[in-house]
């Protein structure tokens, strides 16, 4: 058995029930909070406390290029992942903003960028090679290659340690391509019903995108006979390292915050990968991207935030972490009916 088929932990319903009892009792009306009141007993199920929260947050950004964006499916150049790299590690890009200004541990790990000549300082190095072959034309990555992507993403776990949440980002020209060919394979949709702009395609462009993964799924379809074979050969090593980041985290009982169209078709995989990691996946937002509302609902997912994002760099994921402190801090220091001496209901 693969360590990454190995079950997950399984959320307490010890303290789910006392959760959902203490929410009865708080001084408001019954479900008034939403949301709130159902991520806050969500995440006291899932950190097995009477009191959850979200202060602890290990953010890794994983990036990697992909072969198939020579096939014109991006509106920007293959360079752009390597100097995308180096701006997350010198702290300019918006992922690195927010992690700061969350107070959140921040780890760039390059998976398989391409032109590499010095890792920039601060990037782990865990390169699988210098990008993914292009898809259309064969498979993305052997099977070795795929479990080297996966073990990378099960290392930054391991390495984030004792954390409330653990949120994973993407980076890579063109792996909107890959999250939309390994989409199309997983629900059985054509790819025309979810490719997107990426970033920036135009229509015409986005119809072109459409129909190279289109062949792509064609050239492969006899050969998507599993989870792993889909992911190796339609994947990235970053989506790839994400799906193992996932698994890992519920095989070790730490929530994940899941980010957006990239990370979703990440969690997915690993949903496919391992059914039992599905409770531990909390999804941020809804992406702007087409593609992804058929995602979320394939893992019955209600995302906390619809602000038409679609950056990446699980940038959205950090836009949700407030909300979450909100719902902890609703949960924790609410006064009871009791406590604050109010009626629970109308006088007789």
């Amino acid at each position: 058995m693969s360590w990454w088929t190995q079950a997950a932990q399984t959320p307490d319903s010890g303290f789910e029930q006392a959760a959902r009892l203490r929410q009865t009792q708080l001084t408001k009306p019954a479900g008034s909070l939403g949301q709130l009141e159902t991520m806050a007993i969500r995440l006291a199920a899932l950190q097995r406390r009477e009191q959850p929260r979200a202060e602890r947050i290990a953010i890794t950004v994983f990036a990697a290029d992909h072969g198939i964006a020579a096939r014109g499916v991006s509106a920007f150049p293959q360079a752009v992942t390597q100097q995308m790299i180096g701006n997350f590690a010198g702290g300019g890009a918006a992922i690195s903003v927010l992690a700061r200004a969350l107070g959140a541990s921040l780890e760039v790990v390059d998976v398989g960028s391409i032109n590499i000549c010095v890792v920039p300082a601060g990037v782990v190095d865990a390169r699988v090679a210098a990008g993914t072959a292009d898809f259309s034309r064969g498979p993305a990555m052997s099977a070795a290659q795929l479990e080297q992507a996966l073990i990378a993403g099960h290392g930054a776990v391991e390495r984030a340690g004792d954390v409330d949440l653990f949120i994973a980002g993407d980076m890579g020209i063109a792996n909107t391509s890959a999250a939309t060919a390994l989409a199309s394979a997983l629900l059985g949709a054509a790819p025309n019903e979810l490719a997107g702009p990426g970033t920036g395609l135009d229509a015409a462009g986005v119809r072109a995108k459409a129909v190279v993964i289109a062949e792509a799924l064609a050239l492969h379809a006899a050969h998507l006979v599993s989870p792993e074979a889909v992911l190796a050969r339609l994947g990235g090593f970053e989506i790839a390292a994400i799906t193992g980041s996932t698994i890992a985290c519920a095989q070790r009982g730490v929530p994940v915050l899941v980010d957006g169209f990239i990370a979703s078709s990440a969690a997915l995989c690993a949903v496919r990968l391992n059914p039992t990691v599905l409770p531990w996946l909390i999804f941020a937002h809804r992406s702007a991207e087409p593609g992804h509302a058929r995602m979320l609902a394939a893992m019955n997912a209600e995302p906390l935030l619809d602000l038409g994002l679609r950056l990446g760099e699980a940038s959205g994921a950090a836009v949700a972490v407030p909300l979450l402190r909100l719902a902890c801090a609703l949960h924790n220091q609410m006064a009871t009916f009791a406590s604050a001496g109010v009626s629970e209901g109308p006088p007789c």
